[in-house]
């Protein structure tokens, strides 16, 4: 296509309107009696056509100023032949006037809509930066970890009963601190890749159960479970148990050795909805809309023993939890305790659970209070 061709096909809609302006000219400089018809016609296309196209102030300028003067031009003979009363030559600045302020409008419009343009591409790029880093960050730090884990290994098989070995065994802590932190990076990494899931039919009763049982024997806590119904999803069992860790981590934050955590699961609309909850300290209402934020905290009382985490659990759980198409949120009153609710579709009842079943079971296990429960779970924090 020569480029006088791309051009012609590129303002094809000006062409047309100057076509159609042209001939109402013709109509009101050759008929002096109905010169307004036209007229308006002029202008109200000339309107449409820029709602359209909203051209730069220089050509609506010229625009206007032309379709000014031969819209003038074309009244004046019949107003000095007294065929028109000369109070409707006042038309003509009235009509531009009123193209003049849809232009403002229009402009102030295009204005807006290239920031909010501006601001989205900003926010991707910012965002496709977090992600380049975290999938670096947690490829990064693999290496470096595990031959700093070998040699303190070596360290403190060295010196067995000593006080190196005991330092050994703290800088072995911290590395595998370390080594959840990146596999947390690189779930978060692989969250946005259409094979993060490995889908198979999951049992929500057995979902729930075997989280349950993962953290019953690992901490001090009035546990609660309510099983309201039976049925199958199709979904990562390995991601979705990481999931529920993750929230069950949180509630221990938030809650001491006396504390209760209810893990609660119904069917609602043809969803799996899972429930954790605790009577813990719960979350300021203006941190509410951030718990689910990457590397983000909330403040916790300064006497609670908190598990040191870095803000990636919750974001864990939103990104594994969205990626099987559901929802995640919480509700919290300070105080009184939080409630984090996953919502995942297509649910399919199996039967419904017997009342025996389906009530609360409570099961509180002295062992130590000190939380210590799976280690994919730990460093969660809302």
């Amino acid at each position: 296509m020569s480029a006088i061709a791309f051009k012609l096909r590129s303002c094809w809609l000006e062409l047309a309107w100057g076509a159609f302006a042209a001939a109402n000219l013709v109509v009101m400089f050759q008929m002096d009696t109905v010169q307004t018809i036209p007229f308006h016609f002029v202008w109200v296309s000339l309107t449409l056509v820029y709602g359209y196209r909203t051209w730069a102030p220089g050509p609506t300028l010229t625009v206007c100023v032309v379709v000014c003067g031969l819209t003038a031009a074309a009244f004046l003979g019949p107003i000095m032949e007294g065929l028109l009363a000369p109070d409707e030559s006042a038309e003509v600045p009235l009509m531009a006037s009123m193209f003049l302020v849809m232009v403002w409008h229009a402009r102030r419009r295009v204005a807006a809509m290239e920031e909010v343009r501006r601001l989205a591409s900003s926010e991707r790029r910012l965002w496709e930066r977090e992600r380049e880093f975290v999938r670096d960050a947690s490829h990064n730090l693999r290496t470096p970890i595990t031959v700093a884990r070998g040699y303190a290994e070596l360290i403190r098989a060295a010196h067995v009963g000593t006080q190196t070995s005991e330092d050994a065994a703290v800088v072995l802590g911290e590395l595998q601190k370390l080594t959840r932190i990146s596999e947390r990076l690189l779930t978060l990494a692989r969250s946005e890749q259409p094979d993060f899931l490995r889908r198979a039919e999951v049992d929500l009763e057995d979902l729930v159960n075997r989280a349950a049982s993962r953290w019953t024997v690992a901490a001090r806590r009035h546990w609660q479970v309510e099983l309201g119904a039976d049925g199958q999803l199709s979904a990562d069992a390995e991601q979705l148990e990481a999931a529920l860790d993750a929230l069950i981590e949180n509630a221990l934050d938030a809650t001491d050795e006396h504390g209760r955590i209810l893990l609660r699961s119904r069917a609602e609309d043809g969803d799996a909805v899972i429930e954790v909850i605790d009577n813990g300290t719960g979350i300021q209402p203006e941190h509410l809309p951030r718990v689910f934020d990457r590397f983000w905290r909330a403040h916790r009382e300064p006497t609670r023993v908190t598990s040191g985490g870095t803000g990636l659990g919750l974001a864990i759980v939103k990104a594994i939890v969205e990626a099987h198409g559901g929802t995640a949120k919480a509700t919290s009153q300070p105080g009184t305790g939080t409630t984090f609710t996953i919502r995942l579709p297509g649910f399919r009842v199996a039967r419904a659970l017997p009342q025996a079943v389906a009530g609360t079971v409570t099961v509180t296990m002295p062992v130590a209070s000190t939380p210590a429960g799976p280690a994919a779970a730990r460093e969660a924090g809302s």
